[in-house]
């Protein structure tokens, strides 16, 4: 997918995305992979004229981002789509006692692409939720069983909406064979600078454009 000129793209999702973005500043991108992507992308191509928003919430589900879908995506009229959300779905399960089915999820996100696509949104990105398996005291199995069939969904709808795919799960299992799982997530979740980097890569191979 190549990015059209004077286009607006824009960044949803949970935390990860979120990045601790001034929610006073419309254009603030936080300090986590919208902001490298942005910066990257803006610096090799500054004739494109590009502007990125991040409308990324701490803590949100994808029915989270269901409830907010006309304010915070289609009244912002993008030209690109990029969404990063389901970890949460599965983490507030063990930390909160909030269950997101399979089926709610996918319910969910199924309801964004479709009301994406009916506003004339093109471009649409589906970033993989992942978690890494560092040494947080964490029952890791049930947490993998969860997420498992939320990821498996995510890659289901990819193929129905013909969406430019980022399998971020698999990325970072290669990358914890080059260095530790809590160098790129601390937690497992949250990625440090060096697992925000790497998300960007990704982020800009996958729209055809140099890392």
């Amino acid at each position: 997918m190549q990015i059209p000129d004077h286009a607006t793209i824009l960044f949803q999702g949970d935390s990860i995305t979120d990045a601790g973005r001034n929610r006073n500043n419309p254009y603030d991108l936080g300090h986590g992979y919208a902001f490298l992507t942005a910066a990257w992308f803006n610096a090799t191509y500054p004739q494109k004229h590009v502007k990125f928003i991040n409308r990324g919430i701490s803590g949100n589900h994808a029915s989270d981002l269901q409830a907010r879908w006309q304010e915070d995506c289609l009244a912002l009229h993008p030209d690109v789509l990029s969404i990063l959300v389901g970890v949460n779905d599965t983490l507030h399960r063990f930390e909160h006692e909030r269950v997101t089915t399979a089926a709610e999820f996918e319910q969910s996100y199924s309801d964004i692409l479709h009301r994406a696509r009916d506003a004339g949104i093109g471009n649409i990105i589906l970033m993989e939720p992942f978690v890494l398996l560092t040494d947080r005291d964490w029952n890791w199995s049930s947490f993998l069983e969860d997420l498992a069939p939320k990821q498996q969904i995510v890659r289901k709808l990819a193929r129905e909406y013909h969406a430019t795919y980022i399998p971020l799960d698999g990325i970072f299992a290669a990358e914890s064979v080059r260095r530790e799982p809590g160098f790129w997530a601390a937690d497992g979740i949250h990625p440090t600078p060096a697992g925000a980097a790497r998300i960007a890569q990704a982020w800009l191979q996958a729209v055809s454009l140099p890392s």
